[in-house]
């Protein structure tokens, strides 16, 4: 609590000191010394320093711990699976959750967060093999790869939201309707590997089939990417980075 000064007179002529008269004169340099010590600065406010001792309360902390139950504010997540990827049951979920609408604008979103969070490992295509891995970092899992291409989607959400080998947690990063757009856009670049001339609309299949006709033949030195080096790296195994 704050130190109160007591009301002091401001009548000096009370203490002016009379002729032969020391009492008064000692009266006055008493109360002035003692209005200068109970002086409030704004710096020396009258609060607790963190951690510091308290009588005020029984376990003498003067932190208070927070009432049972209490939530912090925007930290509800009430829709367990939104959060976590998981159903009921504990399964992965095998869609994206149906708060969120899948379109071009998700999928775009998705785009634009994956390129800028997951690119540099993964790359822009998924193989895994982004810039940070070609300089030495562990191996990123390859999207395409049977194993990731079989996962269900809500195990990439988790992965993003509590990490996986050697990639952290992004759950800071992202906020939980990137994470399941990132997850959406993944499944949009697994299949842009492996689609079906088939399965692609009517205006895109002759384009496709014109671009495969143009690509040229593979050259001799057609390995010597990555800064000529002249051959790929061998791919480790990708359990140790997601």
């Amino acid at each position: 609590m704050p130190v109160r000064c007591p009301k002091l007179s401001t009548d000096l002529a009370l203490l002016r000191p009379r002729s032969g008269s020391w009492a008064a004169a000692a009266l006055l340099v008493v109360a002035s010394a003692f209005a200068t010590g109970c002086r409030q600065d704004m710096h020396d406010a009258p609060r607790y320093d963190p951690y510091e001792k308290s009588p005020l309360f029984a376990n003498g902390t003067s932190a208070r711990e927070p009432v049972p139950g209490t939530v912090a504010r925007g930290h509800l997540h009430e829709d367990a699976a939104f959060y976590t990827g998981k159903g009921a049951d504990g399964q992965w979920l095998t869609t994206v959750p149906a708060k969120l609408k899948v379109d071009e604008k998700l999928l775009r979103r998705g785009q634009d967060r994956f390129n800028i969070f997951c690119s540099p490992c993964h790359s822009r295509v998924g193989d895994g093999n982004g810039m940070i891995v070609r300089r030495g970092y562990k191996q990123a899992g390859n999207f395409h790869s049977d194993r990731l291409r079989s996962s269900q989607i809500g195990y990439f959400f988790d992965v993003m939201t509590n990490g996986f080998g050697q990639m952290p947690s992004y759950a800071a990063q992202v906020r939980a309707e990137d994470r399941w757009a990132i997850a959406a856009y993944i499944r949009v670049l697994q299949f842009s590997q492996h689609a079906k001339l088939a399965e692609l609309p009517s205006e895109l299949r002759q384009e496709a089939a014109n671009a495969a006709a143009a690509e040229p033949e593979p050259g001799p030195h057609a390995g010597a990417g990555w800064g000529g080096f002249g051959e790929q790296q061998p791919v480790a195994k990708e359990t140790h980075h997601e």
